[in-house]
């Protein structure tokens, strides 16, 4: 069963504007949480790699 062109555009554009879409307050907000979500994950990854690599060290013996 193919479908035209143009009757495809037309549902593609009636589905879009039922889309909604956030503010720009959300989107902000959102930006700002992400920011803040991968700074906490980069620091306790930091502090996990420094520990794992201090007991393997002390483990090994190696200096």
């Amino acid at each position: 069963m193919a479908i035209s062109p143009f009757k495809f555009l037309q549902e593609v554009r009636s589905e879009t504007a039922k889309v909604t879409w956030p503010t720009r307050r959300e989107t902000t907000i959102t930006t700002i949480m992400v920011f803040v979500m991968v700074a906490l994950a980069s620091i306790f990854f930091f502090a996990a790699d420094q520990i794992i690599r201090y007991l393997v060290t002390l483990l090994l013996g190696v200096h």
